[in-house]
This record gives C-alpha cells, sequence and structure tokens, in this order.
C-alpha cells in the first residue's frame, strides 16, 4: 500500500455502535401526513401505469417528504452512512403496492439495479430452505442462517421488512471505516495485506466470457475517497478454483481480526426491524450483516424483506476493481423480471 495512505480516513461513516444505541438521529419518523402522501403518490404512479423497473422518481412525486429523503440520500453518501426510515403503515396495503412504494422512495435516491443473474430488482430476502454453506449457488439471503459481514455491490442496499421472525434476525452493522483506522492504530501490517488483491467466488452468476470469480482489495482509495468491499465467505470459496491463488497464513490471520472488529460490541450496531420499516445502507462505507433467526410456523408469517440495490449516480469516480462488478448488474438487467411474490415459485427455481 502506497505509504501515503497510511492514515486515518477523517469521515463521519467511522462510527461506533457503543455511540449511537441510545440515539434515534439515525431514524427518519414517517408521520401520519407523510403516509397520507406515500398513498397519494402511489395513486399517481398507478394512474401513469409505472410499474417496478419503469416507475421513476417524477412517478412517484413526494413534495414535503423528496427533500427529507435527499437530505437522507446526503447522509449515506456523505456522512454516517446509513438510515432508517420508520413508521410507513405497511399494513394499510397489499405486497405489491407496498413494493411498489418502497420502489418510488428508492427512486428519490437512485436508479435500482439488478441483483442476480435471474434479473430480479426487488430481492426477496426469506428462508427458502436452503444451506449457502453447502452449495455455492444459494445466496446467504435465501437462509435463516447467520450471515457473516459482507457488503453488495451497487452504492446503496436497501431493505424493507415486511415481516420480522419470530426470534433472532437482527439487521447487524458496522463502519467500514471504522475497521480500517482501527486496522492502522492496532494492525498495520495487516492492513496493508487488506489493500493487496483478493479473488471473490461469483457463486454460479457469471455472465458470458467472465471468469468465475471477480477481484479486488478490501479497502481501495480513489482520491480523497476510501472504498471497501468485504465478503469472507465469497473469498473462502473462490478457493475451489484451481487458477484462484491459495490464501496464505497472513491472509488468514487479517480475515479473523476484521471479523473481531466486526463482532467487537462496542463497535456494531443492532437492529430489530419492524414490519414497515426501511433500512438504507451505504455499501463503500458499512456492512452488514444478520443474525440467524427462528420463523413462526405459520408461512404466511415468515421473516420476509424486500431488498433494493440502488445507484446513484453520484459517487464519481471508483476503483477500476469495481468496474467489473458493476458490469455483471447492467448485463443481469438487460433482461429484468417483473417481482415475483409467490414464495413457492422462487423456492420452487432454486431446487432446479
Amino acid at each position: 500500500m502506497n505509504q501515503q495512505r497510511m492514515r486515518p480516513y477523517e469521515h463521519p461513516s467511522a462510527w461506533k455502535g457503543a455511540d449511537l444505541r441510545e440515539s434515534d438521529k439515525w431514524i427518519l419518523q414517517l408521520s401520519l401526513a407523510d403516509n397520507d402522501e406515500l398513498q397519494a403518490a402511489l395513486a399517481i404512479a398507478q394512474a401513469r401505469g409505472a410499474s417496478i423497473a419503469h416507475l421513476t422518481e417524477a412517478d412517484f412525486p413526494l413534495p414535503t417528504l423528496g427533500p427529507r429523503i435527499a437530505a437522507m440520500l446526503d447522509e449515506l453518501l456523505e456522512g454516517r452512512g446509513f438510515q432508517l426510515i420508520r413508521g410507513f403503515q405497511i399494513h394499510r396495503y397489499a405486497i405489491q403496492d407496498a413494493a411498489l412504494i418502497y420502489w418510488g422512495l428508492g427512486a428519490h435516491m437512485g436508479t435500482g439495479r439488478a441483483q442476480n443473474a435471474q434479473g430480479d430488482l426487488l430481492g426477496h430476502v426469506t428462508d427458502l430452505g436452503v444451506d449457502y454453506r453447502a452449495n455455492t449457488n444459494v445466496r446467504g439471503y435465501q437462509t435463516r442462517q447467520l450471515l457473516p459481514f459482507h457488503n453488495d455491490t451497487q452504492d446503496l442496499v436497501g431493505l424493507m421488512c415486511v415481516q420480522p421472525a419470530l426470534r433472532g434476525g437482527l439487521s447487524r452493522i458496522v463502519s467500514s471505516t471504522r475497521i480500517y483506522n482501527t486496522l492502522l492504530e492496532r494492525h498495520p501490517d495487516l492492513l496493508a495485506v487488506a489493500c493487496q488483491t483478493f479473488h471473490f467466488d461469483r457463486r454460479g452468476e457469471t455472465p458470458a466470457g467472465k471468469l468465475p470469480y471477480y477481484s479486488s482489495a478490501f479497502f481501495e482509495w480513489q482520491g480523497d475517497r476510501l472504498f471497501c468491499r468485504y465478503n469472507r465467505s465469497y473469498a473462502e470459496s473462490a478457493q475451489r478454483f484451481p487458477d484462484v491463488p491459495r490464501l496464505s497464513a497472513q491472509q488468514k490471520v487479517l480475515f479473523d481480526a476484521i471479523d473481531a472488529l466486526c463482532n467487537d460490541p462496542e463497535l456494531y450496531l443492532d437492529m430489530a426491524l419492524e414490519p414497515g420499516d426501511m433500512q438504507f445502507i451505504c455499501n463503500y462505507t458499512t456492512l452488514h450483516s444478520r443474525t440467524a433467526y427462528e420463523d413462526h410456523p405459520e408461512p404466511e408469517r415468515r421473516r420476509y424483506l424486500l431488498r433494493l440495490w440502488l445507484h446513484t449516480g453520484r459517487i464519481g469516480p471508483m476503483p477500476a476493481s469495481y468496474l467489473d462488478r458493476f458490469e455483471d448488474s447492467l448485463i443481469w438487467q438487460q433482461n429484468p423480471r417483473p417481482p415475483i411474490f409467490d414464495l413457492s415459485a422462487l423456492r420452487a427455481e432454486l431446487a432446479h
């Protein structure tokens, strides 16, 4: 790593969970008037025939809530790096209408991007009865297992809670900026390793002509902005490919050091998402995880969240290594799939 880069990243995203647990400054509380405005925007979008994949900010007018969403976007990209919207009255709506409102809010922050090779622009986070540790084509959000800390491909990732679990399933986040600064302070030798190239498994979603893995460092600078990409599980599963270099002893020590920091109660912040809650995270400054959970026995009450990946167009130049993975999403997006709310159909698809 360039020695001039071996300095702290002085940025508002370098928060500690212990400092925020008793705070509500990261929560945007919706009022009854806000909910009425969302309902009115939904009616306008529906009257125009707008649908997910085609609905834009202009189709979903938010005259009073819009400026607060714009301020929230500033906080996500240049500030703390995460935000929770609470108070959306999801019980008013059928799931299809709630999803359209969620998409409409997202359209005020960016453009929805495809999240998988099936072209899904709206992801379904729920247990489909599979195990990502046993099947390299399975993604962690399709399981009820603990999800290790990681981040996703686009600028922002959003989650809207439709139904929480019976027990567990907490959303857990940590500042990757804080982890970078802490590694610099305590383990500068390991930070140098974190800035070297790692290889990540594409998990069976490889576009034609590409390798089954992609490559980047955990931490990279572009100008004065620090970017983070971390996914230990995918780096380890990429070891199944013979042309991927074997992980060194020092790289494995780095994994353990980062995971220890991610799971330090002083650093992480838990959120128990309630129905209607919408969580938004900047992927470059915040890692996210989820605790394992136990579901309700009734199918209609099982834990279920909807996910957005948003490209804001506001980040500016990015590390060259990021472009390969962004291209995957654009390739998937060439054939966007309408949202599927029949979870049994998703289970059947995964079984094949």
